[in-house]
């Protein structure tokens, strides 16, 4: 379980990633960073400080706060929710939270970053991800799963026209928009159980383990996977049976050996 797999997550909001990626990470024990959660922390504190200039304040409070930290504040609030989709517009903040998100990928080599610009922004190379998922959802089924999130205090309407306005905001601001990267595989969370959506990224995942793991073996290891042992006739006359004989008259420089596999 010590190779390296990067994997990206991406998708609209309430689509369903942050549950995809968190149970796929669990399996598989992938770090996680739900970069979603870095500009909700960032919305809470220019709320709560009011700071004249926002780029600064945040250099200097990112500087030094580990994402652990971050993790554990409470940071779901309706209030955060319509401040965030307007901070994450802001190039210089979308900056620090690169810097932020890099630093975290570069100490783990097996990691699951989701959010809305990992595929085509934080993971696009140095290093690159292994693979992306792409998290598409009704508005109807999204808007509910964040109105039971938010324990039905804020009127499910409200909730509705929220991520409505969030999702437009991402698709269409000039930095990092939120788009799916060309090889990203789709998942459409309201068609599927939660278990159906581990399946389905789980045999993407497993198929790419298996592929890197047969990359990595050496070429006599590749063809013993795919054929079995190979054996001359010279090293099978005791054991492989029945052996064909060469002809005495048979020309030996047109037949020079035969190769048995089983």
């Amino acid at each position: 379980m010590n190779k390296s797999l990067r994997i990206a997550c991406d998708g609209e909001a309430a689509s369903g990633k942050s549950t995809g990626a968190k149970l796929v990470s669990k399996k598989y024990k992938l770090f996680l960073i739900n970069s979603g959660l870095l500009y909700r922390y960032a919305s809470k504190i220019i709320i709560k400080h009011k700071p004249k200039k926002i780029v600064p304040f945040l250099k200097k409070k990112f500087k030094n706060i580990s994402y652990n930290k971050i993790k554990k504040q409470s940071l779901h609030s309706q209030e955060i929710s319509n401040h965030v989709g307007y901070l994450a517009k802001n190039k210089g903040v979308r900056e620090i939270m690169k810097k932020f998100q890099k630093k975290i990928i570069k100490k783990n080599k097996r990691i699951c970053v989701e959010g809305r610009d990992i595929a085509s922004k934080i993971l696009k190379k140095n290093p690159k991800y292994d693979l992306a998922f792409y998290f598409k959802c009704k508005i109807s089924v999204a808007s509910y799963r964040r109105w039971l999130d938010l324990n039905k205090k804020v009127p499910l309407k409200i909730v509705k026209t929220s991520l409505k306005k969030r999702t437009q905001i991402d698709k269409k601001r000039k930095h990092s928009p939120l788009i799916k990267v060309k090889d990203a595989i789709l998942i459409r969370s309201d068609k599927l159980t939660k278990k159906q959506v581990v399946e389905k990224m789980s045999k993407k995942i497993d198929k790419h383990v298996k592929i890197v793991d047969f990359s990595n073996v050496s070429e006599e290891n590749k063809h013993k996977q795919q054929y079995g042992t190979i054996h001359t006739v010279e090293q099978t006359t005791s054991i492989c049976h029945p052996v064909i004989q060469i002809p005495e008259q048979e020309d030996r420089n047109t037949v020079k050996r035969h190769i048995y596999i089983y």
